[in-house]
């Protein structure tokens, strides 16, 4: 079974909490979730001036460690929270980072010999 990390939402219009889950991935968005790792309110009480998250970084590191893929929402949250590295490959910006495939003209497997023929002039007029 395939297990992700996400965000459920809950709550009423205007006034949605989310909640950092643990399920399946074929399941709906608001299925029952193995386990519930975390709470996000991102309305501000009055007073408040930064949004928290109340959360598990233990068993959010044991799905991590067990191969539990987080999605992109969840990833950022993680590496804002100090759980995930920033240079990790679950990072959204990893496959941006990742080189491109090598060329198979520049390839070591690919040879090109240089003809023995001389080469045709160029149709080009030069300045006499």
């Amino acid at each position: 079974m395939a297990v992700r990390l996400r965000m459920a939402v809950h709550g009423v219009r205007n006034n949605r909490i989310f909640h950092l889950v643990a399920v399946n991935q074929r399941q709906r968005r608001n299925a029952k979730p193995i386990e519930l790792l975390g709470v996000y309110n991102p309305r501000l009480k009055p007073g408040e001036t930064t949004k928290t998250v109340e959360w598990s970084p233990e068993r959010i590191k044991y799905w991590l460690k067990v191969g539990a893929t987080p999605s992109k929402t969840v990833t950022k949250l993680l590496q804002m929270g100090g759980i995930l590295d920033p240079n990790t490959s679950l990072s959204p910006n990893a496959a941006a980072q990742r080189s491109p495939p090598a060329n198979p003209e520049t390839s070591s497997e690919a040879t090109h010999v240089p003809s023995s023929e001389p080469s045709a002039p160029s149709s080009q007029p030069t300045a006499a």
